[in-house]
């Protein structure tokens, strides 16, 4: 890591409208991201965790603009590129790119490999012919596959080769920053440290700066530098990985290390769990103040006055609750 900033976050926002009602429509808003702040450095690697449906996904779609932010800015590099237009957009959209996370659906099925990955130097006008052709074959065996796969269609490869193909069709316009949106929760177990190791030492390599969301909290913890956890679409606890693992501050981040397996029987016996009582909330209608409150075992009345603000409580480590 630089220790130098490369993309921020300042009090994103992205709400989503929803109509209600048959005769009387009613307009309300599902608070997908309500609020975040952060950074990522260059050549880091910020792990995002949290329940399905907490807005991890739509956080990183919102900072490179595949989603429109509804409030707040994203400053990449010193630039806010928060309100840009289409054009001035274009030469950021080369510097941050996306692997998705479903390795089908994101692979067009009437397009080859070789017209998947060239795509993006089409869109930018890089390459050509020849070279374009050479890029390619580059790419595919950059992550680990022939270059004989490029005149292949998606159907004919496994999960995780798809996978390597969305990575090097992300890596073809050789960019900066790229989010990894859960890239390997699709693929079997075998084939995910392969992946979580190829990304590792293609950062090394090409000196990448990452955003990892993920489910499994084992797998953040080893591919991360700092880890974010989320909960309905706020940002509830942020620090480096080691200090969050080995002490969680939130009730909410406590709950979720606390459901991580343990390979040893006698120490899954001492271990206790915490069980998170109660459904996660709606986006459309989150509780007052603090949004955990419904589900946390020491909440008060001031929870469901007042907001808390994520605040640093150790050195690097950030919290948001009342009882920090």
């Amino acid at each position: 890591m630089s220790g130098q900033k490369l993309i921020e976050a300042i009090h994103l926002k992205k709400y989503f409208a929803k109509e209600t009602g048959f005769i009387k429509k009613n307009t309300q808003y599902v608070k997908a991201v309500d609020d975040v702040s952060f950074h990522i450095d260059k050549q880091e690697t910020l792990g995002l965790v949290g329940e399905s449906g907490c807005g991890k996904s739509t956080t990183g779609r919102t900072m490179i603009r595949l989603y429109e932010p509804t409030e707040g800015q994203v400053i990449y590099d010193g630039v806010d590129i928060s309100h840009l237009s289409r054009e001035e957009l274009m030469p950021y959209r080369k510097k941050m790119q996306m692997i998705f996370q479903d390795p089908y659906a994101s692979l067009d099925a009437r397009m080859t490999v070789a017209d998947i990955i060239g795509e993006p130097l089409d869109i930018h006008n890089l390459l050509k012919g020849k070279e374009k052709e050479d890029r390619i074959k580059e790419l595919l065996e950059t992550v680990g596959l022939r270059a004989s796969h490029a005149s292949r269609y998606p159907h004919e490869f496994s999960g995780g080769q798809r996978q390597r193909i969305g990575i090097a069709r992300a890596l073809a316009v050789n960019p900066e920053f790229i989010i990894c949106d859960e890239p390997i929760s699709a693929l079997d177990v075998s084939i995910q440290a392969q992946v979580v190791n190829m990304l590792e030492d293609l950062q090394d390599q090409l000196g990448l700066t990452y955003l990892f969301i993920a489910h499994d909290l084992s797998m953040v913890r080893h591919i991360s530098n700092r880890v974010g956890v989320m909960y309905l679409g706020s940002l509830v606890e942020i620090a480096e990985r080691n200090e969050l693992y080995n002490h969680p501050a939130h009730p909410y981040t406590q709950a979720l290390l606390s459901s991580i397996p343990i390979a040893d029987p006698d120490l899954t016996k001492q271990k206790q769990s915490i069980i998170l009582e109660g459904d996660v909330p709606s986006p459309l209608n989150p509780p007052s103040g603090c949004k955990f409150r419904t589900r946390c075992r020491f909440a008060t009345e001031r929870c469901a006055e007042e907001t808390p603000v994520l605040k640093e409580i150790a050195p690097g480590h950030y919290g948001a609750c009342h009882m920090l």
